[in-house]
């Protein structure tokens, strides 16, 4: 999937990725300011959830509810190795039958042993997102 967007059509290209998605598990591959955090309060919302949404930078996850099924997202920009990731338990996240969604997820690959789908955002022009959707 390939989608290009702005600001204003982000609530119908959450609803796209969650269409298009093969896995509940998110990655999220972009440079700072590309609007990571604001397009997953759209999928947030569009799975249903009221959560406010923010970006777990020093929490490292936040989790949202839904009437369903949880949704973990999760901040991976200061983790420096694997083991952090084991320290606060990230396992037990992924194998839940929950949403997952993880921002610069490059630490984390290596123990994804599900299906995933990575999502690359990029800025071909001013005000416009050009989005990927990858299933892997």
């Amino acid at each position: 999937m390939r989608e290009t967007y702005t600001l204003k059509e982000i609530d119908n290209i959450a609803k796209k990725i969650i269409d298009a998605s093969t896995s509940k598990i998110l990655l999220f591959d972009a440079e700072m300011g590309m609007g990571k955090t604001t397009l997953i309060n759209a999928i947030v919302k569009a799975l249903g959830s009221n959560d406010i949404v923010s970006s777990p930078t020093f929490s490292l996850v936040n989790e949202y509810s839904t009437n369903s099924t949880p949704i973990y997202h999760f901040d991976l920009y200061r983790i420096e190795n694997e083991e952090e990731l084991y320290d606060f338990g990230i396992e037990d996240y992924l194998d839940k039958n929950a949403w997952v969604l993880i921002e610069w997820p490059n630490i984390v690959e290596s123990l994804l042993h599900e299906k995933y789908n990575r999502i690359v955002i990029t800025s071909p022009e001013a005000n416009k997102r050009l989005l990927t959707l990858v299933n892997e």
